[in-house]
């Protein structure tokens, strides 16, 4: 039985909270500031925050304590994902969800039966990989008019750079073959001219500008929805990569009232038209670090598998094409000096090589003429890296916010696109490590599943959920099992300013942990992926239960 405990923070439990709680039985671990791992049978919390660990003789030091018997289950701290899309991901437990389909004909029979389920507005969803399917090609419009026709369908790709829409989204967005693509974005065409309903990168908002607002009782929804589903799986904390001005206020909304489901810290999206007004209001932060706002997320080109990715060199299976910048290094600049003139970090979406070394080259010039420097500021994918620009990410003290999933989820798509020497610099988490950068591991979730475990894996061996390639892809990056905790932990705190706060149970941080179903550290790397939660404890709190 699932039991999710969603109630505001003061009303959680019978427990004072002037009280301790002992957490004891437990096959403890943890990471510290120090590199290493502790181990422990005791956990001692006060006021929600850690008091102490250690080994099992520590309970009878608390007599009194509220007791509860972990029955020998590793204990881990909570995971912080530092790289997801928590209403997106709400959106899609609602929404059509088609990220296993692996044909065209597969997507148009799960869009009928959405159809039917679902009879009234626009058809929204989410997950398509042309990639994937035979043959390997952008679908049309006209394939999805056979099934659905008389209603807008918007299906946006797997990686959220391209959107596939039919006719009637076309029609009612007055798109036709004299509609130009923006700067930033393209309309894939047919020889005579007409979209053929295929919208990458800045070209999605041709359409997307059509359809209906969201409600805030929808948000609500998407918010509690997804809070559910995190919780489930072990994550405690979440960046939110890129949050509009409704977000926004929901986020603050629900942290007055102590509502929120989980720990979230925000990104304020650089293509919301209302950022000035955002970055006036100031940083936001609470008292309980529920909620973080203190970072502007930049979006610098596109995505791999859309061909969006922007590349130093021609695409290997594009020849003469060299992908898109979504916004040109002058704009680059004004956007990440925005941000810190206002105290606010600058997060930079940058997936190609030629993007990473331009976003760089923005915040040396941003930092050699305003400052901004400390603020933790970073890159998110950070996935396909010149080798030698990686040096610039310590020099620049610069965090690559990476997404090991990524790498096995992309591997194939990857060698199709890329030469052998464009991919020197792929994926490279070790390469970061070894020059003295933390990696903020985060998933990208619902780009790729949520599941942490996934991604600590993926991060271990470098290899996908059928265990391939063998020796892992690339595995001179693989991780230590240390190392990627260590990311999804106290280095994803660190890009967040909440190492004091969060990613480790030492003494006075909040106490957020999760219990397991296996031994994180002595299971076959093989069987990593496949651990589950049993519960997830937030500020010394019970929040989810899977009895």
């Amino acid at each position: 039985m699932i039991r999710f405990i969603c109630l505001a923070l003061t009303l959680y439990s019978g427990i004072s909270m002037a009280q301790f709680t002992l957490i004891h039985n437990v096959n403890g671990y943890t990471p510290t500031r120090s590199g290493d791992i502790k181990t422990f049978a005791t956990l001692v919390i006060k006021d929600g925050k850690v008091v102490r660990i250690g080994n099992k003789q520590l309970a009878a030091q608390y007599p009194k304590a509220s007791k509860f018997d972990g029955q020998g289950m590793t204990l881990l701290p909570g995971l912080v994902d530092a790289h997801g899309h928590i209403i997106g991901l709400g959106n899609n437990l609602s929404r059509l969800d088609i990220r296993e389909a692996n044909s065209v004909e597969q997507v148009g029979q799960q869009l009928k039966v959405f159809s039917a389920q679902n009879p009234k507005g626009w058809i929204l969803g989410r997950g398509w990989d042309q990639t994937r399917w035979t043959p390997n090609r952008f679908p049309t419009a006209a394939d999805l008019d056979k099934f659905v026709k008389d209603r807008p369908v918007v299906l946006t790709r797997v990686d959220g750079h391209a959107i596939w829409v039919n006719s009637m989204a076309m029609s009612l967005a007055g798109i036709d073959a004299q509609t130009a693509s923006p700067a930033g974005g393209e309309i894939l065409r047919h020889t005579s001219g007409n979209p053929t309903g295929i919208f990458i990168d800045k070209a999605e908002n041709l359409v997307k500008k059509h359809i209906p607002p969201t409600s805030t009782a929808h948000l609500n929804q998407a918010l509690n929805k997804a809070g559910e589903h995190l919780l489930s799986l072990g994550i405690t904390s979440a960046h939110d990569a890129g949050i509009d001005k409704q977000t926004w206020k929901l986020y603050q909304s629900r942290s007055q009232s102590q509502t929120l489901p989980l720990r979230i810290y925000a990104m304020l999206s650089a293509a919301d038209p209302q950022l000035d007004s955002m970055l006036k209001a100031g940083v936001y932060k609470d008292k309980r670090d529920m909620l973080s706002i203190r970072s502007v997320k930049i979006y610098a080109d596109g995505a791999l598998g859309s061909r969006g990715a922007a590349l130093l060199k021609d695409y290997k299976d594009r020849q003469g094409y060299r992908g898109l910048m979504l916004e040109q290094p002058q704009h680059l600049e004004q956007l990440i000096a925005l941000a810190v003139k206002h105290g606010f970090s600058a997060h930079t979406h940058a997936i190609g090589d030629r993007a990473n070394r331009l976003v760089l080259d923005s915040y040396e010039s941003v930092f050699k003429t305003i400052g901004g420097k400390l603020l933790r500021n970073r890159i998110e994918h950070a996935q396909i890296v010149e080798p030698d620009d990686i040096p610039r990410f310590k020099t620049l003290d610069i965090i690559p916010s990476m997404q090991p999933v990524h790498a096995t989820s992309d591997m194939h798509m990857a060698e199709q696109r890329l030469t052998d020497e464009q991919l020197k610099g792929a994926y490279a988490w070790q390469t970061f490590l070894q020059q003295g950068s933390k990696v903020a591991a985060g998933s990208d979730f619902p780009v790729e599943l949520a599941n942490p475990f996934h991604g600590l894996h993926a991060a271990i061996t470098r290899m996908n959920a059928q265990h391939h390639p063998q020796q892992g892809w690339r595995n001179h990056e693989r991780l230590t099992r240390t190392q990627a905790l260590q990311a999804f932990t106290l280095d994803a705190a660190y890009a967040a300013f909440q190492e004091f706060k969060l990613g480790s149970l030492e003494q006075g941080k909040w106490a957020d942990f999760i219990l397991l179903d296996k031994d994180y550290f002595k299971v076959p790397e093989q069987e990593i992926r496949d651990i589950q939660v049993k519960q997830t404890w937030i500020a010394g709190q019970l929040r989810y239960s899977h009895d």
